[in-house]
């Protein structure tokens, strides 16, 4: 079995991907499976988040690039900057993981935090899409340790 114990940030040959869901990329240690369907293990040093487009590579230089998967998102699209702002910061008071963009904001489905959404007048839509949060004000790479 692959064992991949590094990051790396550049490469000249990539020989596969593996798609990882956000609650794998946080893991420092996993087996898992590359795309082509053999299996692997992952061996990072711990706090240490693989963010969608990482290369790691095995002790012999075998190289993929991680993928993060599509998972069961709720969107909120909206192009009122302050109202985003405000729905932001509601969810993030609840310790909410955020991806936030120009027009949206998407966090793990959950439809009690849905209908606070939906109580600010906003459009809730239930989607599969990569999920790359925020990475905390206090963190160098996006972790679910904090330190302060």
């Amino acid at each position: 079995m692959k064992e991949f114990i590094n990051k790396i940030s550049t490469t000249n040959k990539v020989d596969g991907t593996i798609t990882l869901t956000l609650d794998q990329r946080v893991k420092s240690r996993l087996r898992a499976h590359l795309d082509s369907g053999e299996g692997v293990g992952i061996f990072m040093q711990r706090g240490n988040v693989l963010e969608h487009g990482d290369l790691i590579e095995t002790k012999d230089n075998f190289t993929v690039q991680v993928v993060a998967a599509s998972e069961l998102l709720s969107s909120i699209y909206t192009s009122d900057a302050l109202l985003l702002a405000r729905v932001c910061y509601h969810l993030g008071n609840r310790h909410v993981e955020l991806q936030i963009t120009i027009n949206s904001v998407h966090y793990r489905h959950d439809h009690v935090l849905d209908g606070m959404v939906q109580s600010f007048g906003l459009d809730v839509v239930s989607e599969h899409l990569p999920f790359c949060p925020e990475k905390g004000a206090y963190i160098s790479h996006s972790s679910t340790h904090h330190e302060h």
